[in-house]
């Protein structure tokens, strides 16, 4: 586990004192020293808060929360190859987590397999190397599909990624309709924060409502989309543009699946959201209770959706990775507690807490451990589940409630202006509004005007002694190994006719989805899919 961390000396700090703190939030909102009646003028419980599980949703979307229910807790782990991570699984679920969120590595999320030579170096880096339903079958070893819910970042290759978990419940003789969770499956965020997209933007959205189809017909549990607000806040952008710009890209999905034939209120009880949890910490809980009080809105008025649950914002939330710091990496501990804090005082439905270390590597599991133990901390210690959204009617937090959906409201309103999320995503409108956001906040870390404790201020000289998870450099050439076995045993005229059926229905106005789950099941790997896409669809060049 490593050795103990040495402790500096407070004689050797040499931070400037800060005996002030900046009078605005990290969006930039002016703060009052204090809130009173006049500052929420006109302001009416009934209709702009309601009752929690109801109509506008401000107060949380159902009646009892967390004392019906804790939000599920879902730690985001994947690294190297499938069996390492099966085994953090297992760990994970072990020591109480409740739900599984896999992160793939990059050469995954692009679509190549892992011998491909453009994986060259990336092979488990970032996340779990999966290129087939085998890796698939290694990864879930021993944990049942119809026991856990399973979160999948992915985009680009969504598509093909849930057709292998869908080919994996079949094998393991699990009813497909029974399955629990989530794929990501927002591809608009990748051309503005991420830049992990493959195909252009039309049929990438395409590949999307194939999505929402299939899993009607077949998956009616499985949420079809997590549309996230996390990738741009971490690339920059302000809570306010976190809002606006994810809600954006929600109507481009609801107009989408509308104009494919899905109905917008059985449609939009499947859809989820992903939130970044930063450290401002009343501006964070604001911002949760504005971005439901918007898409209830938004579903209600402008798509004319009657059902409750198709006007719910549901989100998962992950703690801030920007702000992890790889001086004095022990204070993460404290900035994730607080920021996990604000998502469940926010209205949360899940939450990821990051590790401490990952400003230096992948978790540890100390230091996984440790994230999840903050959030059972705050479930069973603090008290703060017994009540249903306790900071209602907090001056501070109405106005500020009201302040973000105001801001966000008017950005809206400008991205309509531009012809929508996706004439604003190919005009780069989206982006240079977060670059500048970015910029922003750089320069006032730098010129002292915004304090980072042990960063820009408070700094000692100690030296950082913590253990790190390394990925085996030999993991490339493993999975290689692995891969030419797979094409040695396959049925490889099942394969090809497999990705021919695939290259047809992509070529037509089929729904892709059947084909891709038949070529999984052939043991078809997720390059030798993508690659039938591409060569269809073609690829984005910005």
């Amino acid at each position: 586990m490593g050795s103990e961390k040495q402790e500096a000396s407070p004689r050797k700090a040499r931070g400037k004192r800060k005996d002030s703190v900046t009078n605005e939030t990290a969006s930039g909102i002016p703060v009052e020293p204090c809130y009173g009646p006049d500052d929420l003028a006109g302001f009416d419980a009934s209709r702009d808060l309601g009752k929690p599980g109801a109509f506008p949703f401000v107060r949380g979307i159902y009646g009892d929360m967390y004392r019906g229910r804790l939000w599920t807790m879902r730690q985001y782990a994947g690294f190297g190859t499938a069996e390492e991570t099966n085994r953090r699984y297992r760990y994970l679920l072990s020591h109480g987590q409740t739900g599984l969120s896999v992160a793939f590595d990059l050469p995954t999320q692009l679509g190549y397999d892992s011998d491909h030579q453009m994986a060259a170096g990336e092979v488990g880096r970032t996340g779990v190397a999966v290129s087939s339903l085998r890796d698939m079958e290694v990864l879930f070893e021993e944990i049942p599909l119809d026991g856990v819910s399973t979160s999948m970042t992915i985009n680009a290759t969504a598509a093909p990624i849930l057709a292998m978990y869908v080919a994996l419940a079949r094998r393991q003789g699990v009813p497909v309709a029974s399955l629990r969770g989530t794929v990501q499956n927002d591809i608009l965020k990748e051309y503005v924060a991420r830049g992990n997209y493959i195909f252009p933007i039309v049929p990438s959205m395409s590949l999307v409502t194939d999505i929402f189809a299939y899993c009607r017909d077949y998956l009616p549990r499985w949420n079809t989309i997590s549309i996230s607000g996390y990738h741009m806040r971490e690339a920059g952008a302000t809570a306010v543009q976190e809002v606006a710009f994810t809600l954006a890209n929600a109507i481009a999905y609801v107009e989408g699946a509308i104009a494919r034939g899905l109905d917008v209120d059985e449609f939009g009880e499947r859809v989820s959201f992903f939130f970044n949890a930063h450290s401002d910490f009343f501006e964070e809980i604001a911002k949760f209770r504005a971005a439901r009080r918007l898409w209830a809105t938004i579903m209600r008025d402008r798509f004319g959706a009657t059902e409750e649950r198709a006007q719910m914002l549901r989100f998962h939330t992950q703690t801030a990775g920007s702000t992890l710091t790889a001086a004095q990496p022990e204070n993460n501990i404290v900035r994730v507690a607080l920021q996990a804090l604000s998502a469940v005082l926010g209205g949360t439905q899940s939450l990821h807490t990051n590790s401490f270390d990952e400003a230096l590597c992948l978790p540890t599991e100390k230091a996984a451990t440790i994230a999840l133990r903050t959030q059972q901390i705050i479930a069973y210690e603090s008290g703060v589940a017994r009540t249903v959204d306790p900071l209602a009617g907090s001056y501070t937090i109405e106005v500020l409630t009201n302040e973000i959906e105001g801001r966000a409201g008017r950005y809206l309103e400008e991205v309509e202006r531009l012809g929508g999320a996706v004439a604003c995503v190919e005009s780069g409108y989206f982006r240079q509004e977060i670059e500048e956001s970015a910029y922003t906040r750089q320069q006032e870390i730098e010129e002292g005007r915004r304090t980072v404790v042990g960063l820009n201020a408070f700094e000692t000289e100690e030296k950082v002694d913590i253990a790190l998870l390394r990925v085996d450099p030999e993991v490339r050439a493993h999975r290689i190994r692995e891969l030419e076995e797979l094409r040695r045993t396959r049925d490889n005229v099942l394969a090809d006719r497999t990705l021919d059926a695939l290259r047809k229905a992509a070529e037509s106005d089929e729904n892709v989805m059947p084909s891709l789950v038949a070529a999984a099941d052939a043991y078809c790997t997720l390059g030798e899919m993508t690659d039938v896409l591409r060569q269809v669809f073609g690829i984005y060049e910005e």
